[in-house]
């Protein structure tokens, strides 16, 4: 069995992976990329200062890129005979394709996936298309078929699969080719999630968010919701692996504690992140701040660690376009006197206990004027039911048709105009 892995970056060797026999893991840079004037960290948490890095932010790393959905642990474990434990035995068999610029290929895949040998496609018919979405439906971690060759890897709970789109065909790569969209079909669990988030990413672009962008497609007589993966750019008739990271990844934190009150990042710690390491430090925290104020008034209660990323490209650090954000509001089993947001603000995580004097308290944690930041809050509440409307019409036009939709833009509009009254008749007093 192996005791490494090599990890390339746009097809570099940027170091390895070692695992001693204890199984404890390091990751050890190669010294011409470590030096190399376009260098750039594999994690921020891994600087390019220290050669090797030792087993906890590698081990974060790594988990950070695996789906955090036990079921597909489990099956991914049975199929390549490894315990759902073993970060690094699941690594070695589904990391050719990860979240980011980096591949994790094993030393004897080494010089054929360099050289382009593996390079493969196997294109799909819109039936195949259909039916993988059908049992993905159905079978939340049918990720891939038993019999396929290509490896991937995301992060993140919701059932799901990743697929090449290439002239106006759809295929499963191997070797170097990567991955281009992302799709998610409606599912039961929690019914009309993939709606819900595709209608949230369009009302946060609307009001000016960056997000990754998301659209409705049909495959014969299934439905999904495909979102364009930001980390992968056109160059002529290449497909460039753009390297990313979430946050708890970019601050050596498990994906476990994903949570603030799990002992996660706060906002805090992912503002003082954004003012160390972005190269645009103003407009990133900016878009943080946003993107808190949003998902406090649609009530988008999982926005943790790692539903942020950032962008690593040479020097430059970014924070990346938003991405899984989805309401709470149209869940009639959720009681919303109960439920929580993933950070805290001003010192509270209950969605009712936060008002105008939090916000103020948050705007202060975040060093910005507490007016700037209300007068925010205030014209995105008061912009949101039109748009709302708006993305609620152009879901119907592209056919998405469940109940959910109407349900949640009534929610979002009520909510809006809720939190636009808290925080203008309390600051009127």
């Amino acid at each position: 069995m192996t005791s490494e892995l090599v990890a390339l970056l746009d097809g570099k060797e940027v170091g390895r992976v070692h695992r001693d026999v204890r199984g404890r893991l390091s990751f050890i840079y190669e010294d011409a990329r470590r030096n190399a004037h376009d260098a750039y960290p594999l994690s921020l948490s891994m600087p390019l200062g220290a050669k090797q890095h030792g087993s906890a932010v590698t081990e974060a790393f790594l988990w950070g890129l695996l789906p955090d959905n036990e079921q597909v642990l489990s099956r991914w474990a049975a199929k390549f005979h490894v315990s759902a434990r073993n970060v690094f035995g699941l690594i070695s068999n589904v990391g050719e394709d990860c979240a980011g610029a980096v591949q994790f290929v094993t030393p004897e895949r080494l010089s054929s996936v360099r050289s382009g040998k593996e390079d493969n496609v196997e294109w799909l018919s819109e039936s195949a298309v259909a039916t993988r979405l059908a049992t993905l439906r159905v079978d939340h971690a049918a990720w891939r078929l038993p019999r396929d060759t290509g490896q991937f890897s995301l992060a993140g709970a919701q059932p799901k699969t990743a697929l090449l789109l290439q002239n106006g065909r759809w295929g499963i790569p191997s070797g170097r080719l990567p991955t281009t969209h992302i799709l998610k079909p409606p599912t039961g669990h929690f019914d009309g999630h993939a709606e819900n988030e595709h209608i949230c990413l369009m009302l946060a672009r609307r009001l000016g968010l960056p997000t990754a962008r998301s659209k409705v497609m049909r495959f014969k007589g299934e439905i999904a919701i495909v979102i364009e993966r930001y980390d992968r750019q056109h160059k002529g008739n290449d497909i460039i692996r753009v390297h990313q990271e979430d946050i708890c990844q970019a601050l050596g934190i498990m994906p476990t504690k994903k949570y603030q009150n799990e002992g996660g990042p706060g906002a805090s710690n992912i503002a003082e992140l954004l003012r160390t390491y972005s190269t645009d430090r103003q407009e990133d925290l900016d878009t943080f701040i946003a993107a808190m104020g949003f998902n406090w008034l649609i009530a988008a209660t999982d926005a943790h660690a790692k539903n942020f990323s950032l962008l690593l490209s040479g020097r430059r650090v970014r924070l990346a376009p938003l991405y899984d954000i989805a309401s709470i509001l149209p869940y009639d089993e959720v009681d919303l006197q109960k439920v929580k947001l993933a950070m805290k603000i001003g010192g509270e995580y209950k969605l009712t206990h936060i008002g105008l004097h939090q916000w103020q308290k948050f705007a202060r944690d975040m060093r910005i004027e507490p007016d700037r930041l209300v007068e925010l809050l205030v014209a995105m509440a008061k912009q949101i039911p039109d748009e709302v409307n708006a993305a609620r019409a152009r879901a119907r036009e592209d056919g998405l048709k469940e109940a959910i939709i109407d349900g949640l833009a009534a929610q979002l509009v009520k909510r809006a105009r809720e939190c636009q009254w808290v925080l203008e008749s309390v600051s009127a007093d």
